[in-house]
């Protein structure tokens, strides 16, 4: 999944609140929130590619114009207005899946070992959960770290599992995979 976000004028007339315009593979969110003359704009769309935030602007407006081609309502002038804003920001985002999440005295938690997705709403949960979790286990392993790792894994998992499938399951709401 790839987003594109930038800030233009709110000539859409919305007031502290946001609208969706949703189709197969691509989504377009607008809102405005504290500053009644701006809107935020996010443009997510499905992508194979994880790597389109490290090419350049140009390059990247290519991309996302290509995504929602033929898109109707206000895409087209939004998407002009993209070209025009100053804090364009895209980024592509993949879920994170590993068989483990430590070898030797290395441990990971949140994002970095089990990624739900941004879109799961959950990343900010699961590393809490897990931080402490793993804390846990390290205080009552008697210094076994490799002990803690594994009871750390066998608590936690399950509940990455679900996340991480809800995770994906929103992506599609919004227009990935």
């Amino acid at each position: 999944m790839c987003g594109v976000g930038f800030t233009t004028d709110n000539y859409l007339g919305l007031d502290r609140r946001g609208v969706l315009q949703s189709a197969p593979g691509r989504a377009v969110y607008a809102f405005s929130a504290a500053d009644a003359g701006r809107v935020t704009v996010s443009l997510s769309f499905s992508t194979d590619s994880a790597e389109l935030d490290l090419l350049g602007r140009d390059r990247q407006e290519d991309i996302v114009r290509v995504a929602f081609d033929g898109a109707g309502w206000e895409v087209p002038r939004l998407l002009k207005k993209m070209s025009a804003a100053p804090d364009l920001l895209l980024s592509s985002s993949r879920q994170v899946e590993m068989d483990r999440w430590s070898a030797g005295r290395v441990v990971l938690v949140g994002d970095a070992g089990y990624c739900a997705a941004p879109t799961s709403g959950m990343g900010t949960s699961q590393a809490l959960i897990g931080a402490r979790a793993l804390a846990l286990r390290l205080a009552e392993s008697d210094g076994d770290h490799a002990a803690a790792f594994a009871a750390y894994e066998r608590q936690v998992r399950p509940y990455v599992t679900v996340n991480q499938r809800h995770g994906r399951e929103a992506a599609k709401l919004f227009g990935a995979g």
